[in-house]
């Protein structure tokens, strides 16, 4: 019992009952508006005051952890001489001694003195490695702060890693801070350690992956030099066959003693199934629903197979259409920047102009070039009965072979704010059983521009070409044609409506030319508006003349992010030229249109 009393005594004597609301002020005369507020920010006493009631043991706790904290950010912003009071009633909070607290605290006031900003007089840094880039503000008269010298070290220790010293790091430190002159010298030393190469990958963690393959797809470079951009790409190898949850790769502390560094490597998968739904609406074509199921690890060699279905059509003006396909992916197989994939279709087509069924079966290669470069190329078998404007029950009969390069520098994938996108792709295609032969090229071109460096105002640009080879435009089936309309295309006018004049009927085009553009402007961090102007031609020549069939709309549109799946899409558009549509039309749909 007297145990639990003298606890209780000492509870209360160190604050446990709540302490009376508080007031408490920041004053830093001479500082700037924005110094001020990270001040104020980094305060834990202005922390605790917006909680209200807290205890008296917390209040002083956070009054002494503003001295160090205060410190800092002055130091982080160049000022190196400054004088921090935390008064506590009056009373220097450094001063009042835990076990012989005040009963109350009404009124806590920090009060700084920045002093002058501090420019370097001195910045050394020694040994550097050859081509290492210090930060600009490190050299005799430029502003000094902590947050400069951070910078530098961390820029010095990246220098020798990239030069195949992974154990680099710093040495001796000499900063002196010249108070009467408001100057800082700073002279680090650099300890690059010895040059490495790659050891051993040792494979950790919860995976079903085997580990053959997860060492073939990883493809790391044993007895090759270190340097970072090799570790990354592995670790992206390793990701983007969409797997694993999580990649890790640590270096080793110690080097082994034939001059490699070892690394562990540790995996954790993502759910080997996924089921997913998606759909879109517009007001012709109605309302459009697919699902996909996905097995990321079939049969343990991170091996991804998906099928996806999709019917369109549901409600609009034409007849229903359907699709089924495959798709299996074996990132294993080849080198650790190449995996191999098997697709197969089947698909029906409604639409105004055409009707077609058709199938593709076929195998290929994906090789990445770089994070940023891609390449497909495949081969198959594919045949479609189509009736269009250029006759009923059309058979064609083609051994393909689609090769397709993809250069992606957006900046975001699903709502980019910079950057570039430049796609290409090339069929051809040699027919057979009394089909012609020839070949379709098509581009697509994107770029993004935000005038003074922020997103709030995003101009994006988009150029689609596409032209068929060799073979009469009336022996080529409808789907390697071109028309043009609709949200892929031009919103504002119907889907496909845009084609060659055949007679009464429309036809297919050899070649076609697409333009867009769009003004998107932030109302609110999740809110945009946008205003676009789209344009396409077709021709019945190779490339896209005067003489050409055109047509354009333009519109409104509202944007709602919702995070990493981009932005939910209402898009409002109404034909401007041309004469294949009349009236409004609009598109819903998840992600930016381009």
């Amino acid at each position: 019992m007297r145990r639990l009393i003298g606890a209780g005594c000492l509870f209360l004597m160190l604050g446990g009952v709540p302490a009376a609301a508080f007031e408490a002020t920041l004053v830093a005369p001479g500082a700037s508006d924005e110094l001020k507020e990270r001040l104020s920010n980094a305060s834990a006493v202005l922390a605790a005051q917006s909680l209200g009631r807290v205890s008296v043991h917390e209040l002083l706790a956070a009054a002494r952890s503003d001295y160090r904290t205060l410190v800092q950010v002055l130091y982080d912003q160049g000022h190196f001489s400054p004088v921090v009071h935390v008064l506590l009633d009056g009373r220097e909070a450094a001063y009042v001694k835990p076990l012989d607290l005040p009963s109350s605290i009404n009124r806590i006031e920090i009060r700084v003195e920045p002093g002058p900003p501090f420019r370097f007089g001195q910045a050394r840094m020694a040994p550097l490695a050859p081509g290492t880039e210090l930060p600009e503000d490190f050299a005799p008269g430029r502003p000094a702060s902590t947050a400069v010298l951070e910078e530098a070290g961390i820029a010095g220790i990246r220098g020798w890693r990239f030069q195949g010293h992974p154990k680099a790091r710093l040495g001796r430190q000499r900063i002196v801070a010249h108070h009467s002159e408001a100057k800082l010298d700073a002279d680090i030393e650099l300890l690059p350690g010895p040059q490495l190469r790659f050891g051993q990958m040792h494979v950790g963690g919860q995976t079903a992956v085997r580990e053959g393959s997860i060492r073939r797809i990883a493809g790391f470079p044993t007895g090759e030099i270190y340097h970072p951009d090799t570790v990354q790409k592995v670790g992206t190898r390793l990701r983007r066959t969409g797997t694993f949850s999580s990649v890790t790769l640590r270096e080793r502390d110690a080097p082994n003693p034939d001059g490699s560094l070892d690394f562990d490597a540790e995996f954790q998968d993502l759910p080997p199934r996924r089921i997913s739904f998606g759909g879109s609406l517009s007001s012709r074509t109605g309302l459009e629903l697919s699902v996909s199921w996905m097995h990321r690890n079939l049969w343990h060699g991170a091996e991804r197979l998906q099928l996806d279905a999709r019917i369109r059509n549901i409600g609009g003006q034409e007849d229903l259409e359907g699709r089924i396909g495959f798709r299996l992916e074996r990132p294993d197989r080849f080198g650790p920047d190449d995996s191999q994939f098997y697709t197969g279709e089947l698909e029906t087509r409604d639409r105004t102009n055409y009707q077609v069924q058709r199938g593709v079966l076929g195998v290929g290669v994906r090789r990445y070039f770089s994070d940023r470069v891609r390449g497909d190329a495949s081969i198959g078998l594919a045949y479609s009965n189509s009736d269009d404007a250029y006759g009923s029950n059309r058979k064609f009969r083609y051994l393909v072979f689609p090769i397709r390069m993809e250069w992606d520098r957006r900046d975001n994938k699903v709502s980019a704010s910079g950057g570039t996108y430049l796609a290409g792709g090339l069929i051809p295609f040699i027919g057979f059983s009394g089909s012609d032969s020839g070949g379709q090229v098509t581009a697509d071109a994107r770029a993004y521009l935000s005038p003074g460096g922020s997103d709030r105002f995003v101009l994006a640009g988009r150029v689609q070409l596409g032209s068929v080879l060799g073979a009469p435009v009336r022996n080529v089936t409808p789907e390697l044609l071109f028309f043009s309309g609709g949200a892929g295309t031009v919103r504002g006018q119907p889907y496909e409506s845009l084609g060659l004049p055949v007679g009464t009927a429309v036809g297919g085009g050899r070649s076609f030319l697409g333009l867009s553009a769009e003004l998107r402007a932030k109302v609110t961090e999740k809110i945009s508006v946008v205003g676009f102007y789209d344009s396409g031609a077709v021709d019945d020549k190779v490339f896209v003349t005067s003489l050409a069939e055109r047509h354009s709309g333009a519109g409104l549109g509202l944007r709602y992010d919702v995070g990493g799946l981009g932005p939910v899409r209402l898009d409002l558009a109404w034909p401007v030229g041309g004469t294949t549509g009349k009236g409004v039309q609009f598109y819903l749909g998840i992600g930016q249109a381009f």
